[in-house]
């Protein structure tokens, strides 16, 4: 079982910049390490589905974005630490939504049901 925790969610106006983590951890780790696990990023805005928003592989060498946040938004791992990160920059009222960390083992994808682990979410919101 992997646990995820997310942190750095708030209320910031349009134009801010907000980093969001994700802590890693769980008794697997000593068995499929943290470094075996694709690491991804959701978001759920109200009344809509949950979507992509980027994701990182194993190795941290390879990223992929939603195109709403291409140019915006940079995800980042640190295999030492169990951590994974969100920086957004330049928000937009539209990227108010629930912000989920999620992880699964081996390859990338962007289907959020490959990912088998999720966090509970910390809220961004984003005043025009």
């Amino acid at each position: 079982q992997v646990q995820l925790v997310e942190s750095g969610g708030g209320l910031v106006q349009a134009g801010d910049s907000l980093r969001l983590s994700c802590a890693a951890s769980g008794r697997t780790f000593s068995t499929l390490p943290f470094s075996f696990y694709t690491m991804g990023w959701f978001r759920q805005a109200p009344g809509k589905e949950r979507e992509f928003v980027a994701f990182v592989s194993t190795t941290g060498g390879t990223t992929d974005y939603a195109d709403s946040v291409k140019g915006r938004f940079t995800i980042s791992r640190d295999n030492a630490k169990n951590l994974v990160y969100l920086q957004m920059n330049s928000l937009k009222p539209e990227d108010t939504a629930i912000y989920y960390c999620a992880a699964r083992p081996g390859p990338v994808s962007v289907l959020s049901s490959n990912y088998g682990n999720w966090g509970q979410g910390t809220q961004v919101t984003v005043s025009s």
